[in-house]
């Protein structure tokens, strides 16, 4: 008898075991649902074949995905999401791992390996203007990459990293990103003045990285872009810094329906008119902080005069002398005695010694976007002090 207690017993357990397995089984249909209200802010969509649920482990099977502004969907193939939880009516996962690419047009050859996204967070509702609408990521990875065009590689990178990170008080989150190992071959550009320059200036191989770092606070839709940076070995890093106010999630919102509207109508040329008119009434939102450009010589600035004096029958040394003594006087047709000395100081001394070269717009406060594009039309000569305008060299 007690054995066949025990054997009822356990048959009865087998039962609300699988009773609960099927009842709190993944619902891969409403997940691609919940990406596509997410992606569709972005004017985007994501469509698949099949969808195969086992366990915690979601794979989208023959996917295709049409991002914003293209007019055909871009085939992908399998896509695996490992770690799949329903958490309050959204998703959490652990990872999204992207099939390899391997595709060839026109000659050229894209491949990609190793594509993930990880701690990924699908919103239950996107329309909160908030945080908790967008969809998230923690890490992104892609690499290697390469591009080959008849049998010979021309650009590559051995990997690309981001990462996204949400403050605790859900008020904004910092992101960064870098792209390590960038190589382009330009010894086979076809062009022969084109090549004679790339030659001259020894740019037949660029070896370099890429690197982004920043912040976005969401009420008052501020993005701080401190380092957007091409870093090239023997030729010099390039950073460009800005910082803007009233990027909100309604004014993206806003921005993408205007987008949206402009590609759904069959009459571009009124189309493109009326997204003037739009963009027009939306940069009425924004606000300009900063902004800095800095570039910081590794030798093309010596190579550069000498190759432009060679033109014109001159060693690099004269072409920097006469550049020197140009700057004063095309500075003075601008009419800003300010700006004109500050600019012919700069450059000169660039030019001695080249190190550093900075123009840097910094206001004492923040600038409505539309002051400084009416100063911009009516009166250009008093942008410097609009915007706080600033040139030095080898600081």
């Amino acid at each position: 008898m007690t054995f066949y207690r025990t054997t009822r017993l356990m048959l009865s357990s087998a039962a609300i075991l699988s009773f609960a397995s099927s009842a709190f089984a993944l619902d891969g249909s409403d997940l691609l649902k919940k990406i596509n209200d997410a992606y569709a802010l972005q004017g985007g969509s994501v469509a698949a074949e099949s969808i195969d649920v086992s366990g915690t482990t979601v794979t989208l099977k023959g996917v295709s995905i049409n991002a914003a502004g293209t007019p055909d969907g871009l085939k992908v193939g399998d896509i695996t999401l490992t770690g799949v939880a329903e958490v309050g009516g959204g998703y959490a996962i652990d990872q999204i791992a992207f099939p390899n690419v391997a595709t060839t047009k026109d000659g050229v050859t894209i491949a990609a390996s190793d594509l993930t996204l990880s701690g990924v967070e699908i919103p239950a509702d996107t329309t909160k203007g908030d945080l908790d609408s967008l969809l998230l990521y923690k890490t992104a990875h892609a690499g290697p990459l390469s591009f080959t065009k008849d049998g010979t590689q021309v650009f590559s990178f051995t990997n690309a990293d981001a990462t996204l990170s949400k403050r605790a008080d859900k008020s904004g989150l910092d992101f960064n990103a870098n792209v390590d190992g960038i190589k382009a071959d330009l010894s086979k550009v076809a062009d022969q003045q084109a090549k004679e320059a790339i030659n001259q200036l020894d740019l037949q191989q660029l070896n370099g990285r890429l690197a982004m770092k920043g912040s976005w606070e969401i009420a008052p839709g501020k993005i701080d872009i401190t380092e957007y940076s091409l870093d090239f070995k023997d030729v010099g890093k390039l950073n460009i810094a800005l910082s803007i106010s009233g990027y909100t999630p309604a004014f993206v919102k806003s921005l993408q329906e205007a987008l949206k509207t402009v590609r759904s109508n069959p009459n571009q040329q009124d189309a493109q008119q009326s997204a003037g008119l739009a963009m027009l009434g939306l940069l009425q939102q924004l606000t300009f902080n900063s902004a800095q450009i800095r570039f910081d010589d590794s030798s093309i600035t010596s190579r550069a005069l000498e190759f432009a004096g060679k033109q014109q029958g001159v060693s690099g040394k004269q072409l920097a002398d006469t550049l020197k003594a140009m700057t004063p006087i095309m500075m003075a047709q601008l009419n800003i005695p300010e700006l004109q000395n500050a600019v012919s100081t700069a450059v000169s001394a660039y030019l001695d010694n080249p190190k550093s070269l900075t123009v840097k717009a910094s206001p004492d406060k923040p600038v409505p976007l539309p002051m400084i594009i009416g100063a911009a039309m009516g009166a250009p000569q008093s942008i410097p002090q609009v915007i706080g305008l600033k040139v030095s060299s080898n600081d």
